[in-house]
Order: C-alpha cells, then structure tokens, then sequence
C-alpha cells in the first residue's frame, strides 16, 4: 500500500474542503437552531456543488457520476463529513449505489433523476422490531399473479420525506437453513404517491439536526412485477453486493468530524492561558491532544486500508467492520475530550463542537451497531481456528 496521497486525490481532497468550508459551513447555524433545511437553500448549493463537480461524485462515469475509486471516494466523504450532516448529505447528494443494480429501464427511471438532483432515493430495511436482525423483518411482499402486494411499516428511514422513490426490503418468503425457518427477501421500487404507501413523520433526534427520519407504511400496496430491484428472494445478495462500503463511507465522515473537533482543540490549547501559561502545556492537556490524534490516526489507518483492499478485490467484512467500529468510537471519544478541553464553552453553540458530540451518538448504532461490529469480527477470528 501506498500511504501518500496522488496529485488527483489531493485536488479532490482541497477542492471538496473549499466547497465545505465556503458554502456549508455559512449555513451550519441556520440549520442547527430551525432544526430545517429549507429547499431553495438546498436547490441553491446543488447548483454549486454541480458546478464544482462534487455532486453524485459516488456513481461511475458513464452514467454522470465522477467515477472515483474507493479510496478516493472516502476522501471525498471524510471532508464532507466535517459539515452538518443534513447539509452534506441532502445538498451534496450521493444516490445509493444499490440504484446500479437496476435493469437498464430502472436506471433511466431512478438512477438518472437522483444523478440531475431531480430527487432523492431512500432505503427501507429497518422495522420497529426488526434493526439489526433484518431477517426478522415481518413487513411482506406476497404475489398475486403477476404484481406484488406489500403490507408492513418500517421506519427511522432517512430522507424519504424529500425522496420520489423507496427501494423497499419486504419478507417474500421463507427457506430451510441449519437453524431452522429463515426469511427470503426480496427488494422493491416504491414511488411515492403509489396507492396503498404512506409516507409518516418519523422520531426527533438528538443527532444531525435539519435530517430526517420517516415512517413508511404499506397496506396491500401493489406494484407490477417490474418494480423488483435484482432476483425474487435475493435481495439480501443485492444489498451485500451493492451496500458494502456503505459502512466506510461512515467511518468516512465520522473521521472529517473528528478532525474539525481536534484541529478547534489544538487551537484552543495554544490560545487559552490559565494560570500564567498556555493550558496545551499542561500534561493534562497535552497527553489528550496526544492521545486524540494518535487514535484519529489508527481510525483513518484502518479506513483507508479497508478503501485500498475493497478495489484490490480483497477487503473482508471484518477489514469494514474494524473500520467502521473504530471510526465511529473515535469520533465519540475526540469529541468529549475536545468539549473537556475547551470547559464550558464547548458545550455553547457558539462552536461546533456540542453539534459534533451529539451527533457522534447515532454513529455507533446506525449501518450496523458497535456491537454487530464486534461480532463480525470475532466470529471472523473463531472460524480461522474452527470456532
């Protein structure tokens, strides 16, 4: 592996910090006390991250995207990660890679609108009892001739209030396995507005305030059969085909946050003086300057090198889940010490940094808990020796 950086990744790097610093930052605030992104703001920074090519940078070339390779990818998510997520995410969007997995008439329909920030695609897998054990999802997808009826509620599903379509995980079925009884899935394209699909207000959240979580709710909503995204009964290899680096693209901007919060640290350390002297000179400072960084650095370590394995061809669940697990637990712990740091006024709005804490929290829980994490590891350590 090569540590450096090429010369087109630093100008992705120094172009999509400029971007974020320039056009997100300003609106931080704004978004932080309504609690609301408005649209015409949203309208008016997609225009400007079309302009500056960061918009659906995600997606290959030959559908319009900017075609990056993984590791370049990650840069790009890290600096976008340091801004507020609702701004990022909505006004710099990424549509969901699981759209490539669409017939060629499928991405014309929803790919290519989420491409031209014409819409916003959601995902739904997630039910009141069923997160991190999907296949005990209990919304079902039954067929009757040749359409597919959905009944079911799933929620915390992000951004579906401004999304023109769903792609939707529904039980289709059951099949043997070892442990007895398990479910088939199978995905569908939902488009608002369908009959029988109703899109609900979902929970406040303490984190990523001006984002949005919905309820979606199905009762005996019918689609025609050329709404299934990839096979009958397969959606679970769609998602692990399509979805994997999901997981880093969190480590990703769990890292850009973390950065902000340390570099504020720093700054204040060398600024602020107690007791005659700069307080960074104090060990009880300094050794957690010390700390926070060499943690970031082990945290970007395992990311990158999960990014450099998964073009290589040789990234494992357990490389992505070490990432995502170290990434997320560090954010948490730099952005307590950098509020520890500062005393009273890292908890004022004034700075970023009690956005960046609160916002940590749902990082641990969310694209997998820590806990899941940790299992996926260890299990890859015990089958190595017959455990």
């Amino acid at each position: 592996m090569h540590f450096g950086l090429t010369d087109e990744q630093k100008l992705i790097v120094e172009t999509t910090r400029a971007f974020v610093e320039n056009e997100l930052y300003p609106h931080e605030r704004e978004v932080e006390r309504t609690g609301h992104l408005r649209m015409d703001l949203i309208k008016e920074l997609q225009a400007k991250a079309m302009a500056a090519g960061l918009y659906a940078a995600n997606m290959p070339v030959e559908v319009g995207g900017a075609g990056l390779d993984t590791l370049s990818w990650l840069l790009y998510e890290k600096e976008l990660g340091r801004a507020n997520y609702a701004l990022h995410w909505t006004c710099v969007a990424r549509p969901s890679n699981i759209l490539l997995a669409g017939t060629p008439e499928q991405r014309e329909r929803y790919l290519m609108p989420c491409i031209r920030g014409e819409t916003w695609d959601c995902l739904a897998m997630t039910e009141p009892g069923a997160g991190s054990d999907l296949r005990g999802m209990k919304a079902s997808a039954v067929q009757d001739g040749s359409d597919w009826v959905l009944n079911g509620t799933k929620h915390f599903i992000s951004h579906a209030d401004i999304a023109g379509f769903a792609i939707v995980f529904m039980a289709s079925g059951e099949e043997d396995s070892p442990r007895g009884k398990r479910k088939k899935i199978t995905a569908f394209f939902v488009d608002k507005g369908t009959k029988g699909f109703t899109v609900r207000d979902g929970y406040r959240n303490v984190s990523h305030r001006g984002y949005t979580n919905s309820v979606l709710e199905f009762d005996d909503c019918r689609l025609p059969k050329e709404q299934v995204l990839g096979e009958v009964h397969r959606g679970f290899e769609v998602a692990n085909s399509w979805l994997g680096a999901t997981r880093l693209q969190v480590a990703s901007t769990c890292l850009g946050r973390a950065e902000r919060a340390l570099t504020h640290a720093i700054e204040y350390a060398a600024s602020r003086e107690q007791f005659g002297q700069q307080i960074g000179k104090f060990q009880g400072v300094s050794f957690k300057l010390a700390d926070m960084a060499t943690e970031l650095k082990a945290a970007e370590l395992l990311t990158r090198e999960a990014g450099w394995k998964y073009d290589a061809g040789t990234v494992t669940d357990e490389d992505m889940a070490m990432a995502k697990l170290k990434a997320t637990e560090t954010l948490a712990y730099i952005a307590d010490e950098a509020i520890q740091i500062h005393g009273g006024m890292g908890l004022m709005d004034d700075l970023p940094l009690e956005r960046i804490w609160r916002d940590a929290r749902v990082e641990r829980i969310w694209e997998g808990t820590s806990e899941i994490q940790r299992h996926i590891i260890s299990r890859a350590l015990l089958r190595a020796v017959g455990g």
